[in-house]
């Protein structure tokens, strides 16, 4: 079992940026893992936003391409989302997620609010 502990959210103007952080309660990148951010705005399905592997191969969703950056450090198993240019449409829960990439567990955090005001 992992836990998956979100922090970094909050209220921001448009072109403002915020930083998530994502900490899992223990060591994840010694094995073949994809973590990534995912986001849910009200009366809409959860999204991928960025993902990074084991290997730090990232990927984006077309909508953040430029402004967000996703990273990770491995001493402390946690993985982090810049975003820049914030935008309103931008508005959602942000969740965490670990997927092992041999089982195929995953595991989310509890999310955490981002709004984005015009």
């Amino acid at each position: 079992q992992v836990q998956l502990v979100e922090s970094g959210g909050g209220l921001v103007q448009a072109g403002g940026s915020l930083r998530l952080s994502c900490a899992a309660s223990r060591s994840i990148f010694r094995i073949n893992v994809i973590m990534g951010w995912y986001r849910q705005a009200p009366g809409k399905s959860r999204d991928l936003v960025a993902t990074i592997t084991s290997g730090s191969k990232t990927n984006y969703a077309d909508s953040v391409k430029g402004r967000f950056t996703i990273s990770r450090d491995v001493a402390k198993n946690t993985v982090y989302l810049q975003m820049n240019s914030l935008k309103p449409e931008d508005t959602a829960v942000y969740y965490c997620n670990l997927r092992a990439v041999v089982s195929d567990e995953q595991y989310w955090g509890q999310g955490t609010q981002v709004t984005v005001s015009s």
